[in-house]
């Protein structure tokens, strides 16, 4: 019996005193090799085993308590992407996982000697992020520009590209640069607050992004050697109106001022209190519409929502000869809240899905905003069955709810 224990226990010191290994070749997924390729939108970013740790009582520090932890496929790039799959649309993601127990995911190829990245979240009884720590140094270790360039034919032909700012500086940087040189619109998504801040040196090709209030203050901050920013969190107010109109006063310096550093639109979350759009009022996102494709989910919806923002708005985010700029309220949707994480994600993903589809930029945020519901009614971070029909009807109330707050 000694021996094999002994045995064990020798390739266990073995291991622990091995030299870190040489970063092993990453190997591309063959469709990447294709001379042809459809303009379908390109995702980059990370994918992580999320670890969610829920307390069925409340915290307390310096000790455990009984609750339930779960293991989920997550990631900021990766949850877009699936949310986008699952709403018809087919997008190209460019990422990288490892051949380890985090990465037995059984639709990706595995990269041996990579540490899959890895986020550990720790909730509260309803549903709340209370703390999170994010282990994800294999997306800065493998995603770098090289391995980027790798899909130039993928990217350059893309209906969209959308990052994630797990990337280290320089892959945000390539990948930009490649879209931009190409006429595709980027859409930066913000991952985090202290992440938030690699948009200073790439604002310029961005499109579109997508914070929260707070990453949106830093992301004004890391652009702002001067003028700094603030948001400070409110109070919980009944009267909806009232907070969001405090929340635009709050957050329009610095919503006005990435607008000026180049970027063309913002989607702003407020969680309970909806979404801001800003942006001038010629953008047009997709410009190139014959990447837009139909599917049956965008045609269900295209149906739906057609005349649905209210007739008395007269703003044209389309008028070529108009530099005003203009600020949208869309309010949230009441749900049973399960869980909040994944929100975000499927509100963008819901966005750009929309957006492929045909869609014009209020109704596809609308849209983002509907996916959002269901996601926060659902354990999983994107939710496994998403009814056409319950979109079209969620994201035509958000529609005729919304309001223009500013526009000169």
């Amino acid at each position: 019996m000694a021996e094999p224990a002994n045995r064990r226990m020798e390739a266990v010191r073995r291991h622990l005193l091995l030299p870190p290994p040489p970063l092993p070749p990453l190997r591309s997924n063959p469709l990447s090799s294709q001379a042809e390729v459809d303009p379908s939108p390109v995702i980059i970013g990370g994918m992580v085993l999320d670890i969610h740790a829920k307390p069925s009582v409340p915290p307390q520090p310096g000790t455990t308590v009984p609750g339930t932890v779960k293991y989920v496929r997550g990631g900021v790039a990766r949850n877009i992407a699936e949310c986008m799959s699952k709403l018809g649309t087919r997008p190209f993601m460019i990422s990288v996982v490892g051949n380890d127990m985090a990465g037995q995911l059984d639709y990706v190829q595995k990269v041996h000697d990579v540490a899959t990245p890895v986020v550990s979240n720790v909730f509260d009884s309803n549903g709340e992020l209370v703390a999170g720590v994010a282990s994800v140094g294999a997306v800065e270790r493998f995603l770098i520009p090289s391995w980027i360039y790798s899909f130039h034919h993928h990217i350059s032909n893309a209906s969209l590209v959308m990052l994630d700012a797990n990337l280290p500086a320089e892959s945000l940087e390539a990948a930009c640069i490649m879209a931009y040189e190409s006429g595709v619109p980027v859409l930066f998504e913000p991952v985090s607050v202290v992440k938030s801040r690699r948009v200073a040196p790439i604002a310029k090709y961005v499109t579109c992004t997508s914070p929260n209030e707070i990453e949106l203050v830093a992301m004004a901050n890391s652009l702002s050697p001067t003028t700094k920013y603030n948001f400070q969190k409110m109070e919980q107010c009944k009267d909806k109106a009232e907070a969001v109109e405090r929340l635009f006063e709050m957050l329009r310096p610095a919503m006005f001022f990435l607008l000026e550093k180049g970027i063309k639109l913002l989607v702003v979350t407020l969680g309970s209190n909806g979404v801001f759009i800003c942006c001038k009022e010629h953008t047009n996102f997709m410009k190139d519409q014959h990447k837009c494709k139909q599917t049956p989910f965008s045609r269900q919806l295209v149906q739906k929502l057609d005349g649905c923002f209210p007739s008395n708005n007269l703003v044209n985010l389309c008028r070529e000869s108009s530099s005003r700029t203009c600020v949208f309220h869309l309010p949230a949707i009441s749900a049973s809240v399960i869980s909040l994480t994944g929100a975000g994600d499927c509100l963008v993903g819901g966005v750009l899905s929309a957006l492929c589809g045909g869609l014009d930029i209020i109704p596809s945020v609308a849209v983002g905003v509907a996916i959002a519901k269901a996601s926060v009614e659902s354990e999983a971070n994107i939710p496994d069955d998403i009814s056409p029909a319950s979109v079209a009807d969620d994201a035509k109330r958000v529609l005729l709810s919304a309001k223009t707050l500013w526009c000169k």
